[in-house]
């Protein structure tokens, strides 16, 4: 009876593969589902880490380039109104404030400190929300996939024993197809989860440090205006 069983139990094919396919819809739909999480976290992983990339590089550019001592007359003209970089858009909307608050005949408009800082506010805030996009999309995965995967185990496991019942049978041929069937949803979840949450407090706090690099660029350009106010 044994060596009957172990030959049953060879037979079956425990591949991944294998265990997909014998899964019921339900657990499929589960375990599809958590393998498109998986490739939409990584996407956003992979894009974020490249946008990440390319902010500190060009923050650290624009800060050379501000810093140079050429004058920021000379600097916003070569940028424009709007330029490709996220520091440069913020430098360039405290200018065009500071243009705008400009009379025709060379006076200052009442408030022009105030409108300039409003206006980098808002700037930040706009990069803020471009910095942070699709991080929400990670938290969630990371917090709902398990329990997806485990209510495809909880489904697999109740089919497993509805099928035990029905053959009147509980060797390991019978047994151990349905258990790992049902395990590999709780696997495949634990799988989209546990990179999710690592790289959304990594990319949480990248995301938190170069926002406060514009926030302290933001407040040593509104000092440098406010010098030029008071003169």
């Amino acid at each position: 009876m044994e060596a009957e069983t172990l030959a049953l139990a060879q037979e079956i094919d425990f591949s991944m593969w294998g265990l997909f396919a014998r899964a019921t819809i339900t657990v499929k739909l589960v375990m599809l589902m958590l393998i498109a999480a998986s490739v939409w976290s990584w996407g956003i992983i992979i894009q974020k880490l490249i946008t990440y990339r390319k902010a500190r590089a060009e923050a650290a550019a624009f800060e050379a380039a501000f810093w140079s001592g050429n004058p920021l007359d000379a600097l916003f003209d070569q940028l424009g109104p709007d330029p490709a970089g996220q520091s440069e858009r913020i430098f360039a909307a405290g200018m065009a404030e500071w243009r705008r608050s400009h009379r025709s005949d060379g006076g200052l408009i009442p408030g022009a400190q105030a409108r300039i800082d409003r206006s980098m506010d808002v700037a930040i805030a706009k990069e803020a929300e471009s910095l942070q996009n699709g991080l929400p999309v990670l938290a969630s995965i990371g917090s709902t996939a398990p329990f997806i995967g485990l209510f495809g185990t909880v489904w697999g496991i109740m089919h497993a024993f509805i099928e035990i019942a029905e053959q009147q049978n509980t060797n390991l041929a019978v047994v151990a197809p349905g258990i790992a069937e049902a395990l590999l949803a709780t696997g495949l979840g634990l799988l989209a989860a546990i990179p999710a949450v690592i790289f959304y407090n990594k990319l949480s706090a990248d995301s938190d440090r170069i926002l406060g690099s514009y926030e302290a660029f933001a407040d040593e350009f509104a000092t440098i205006l406010s010098r030029q106010l008071d003169s």
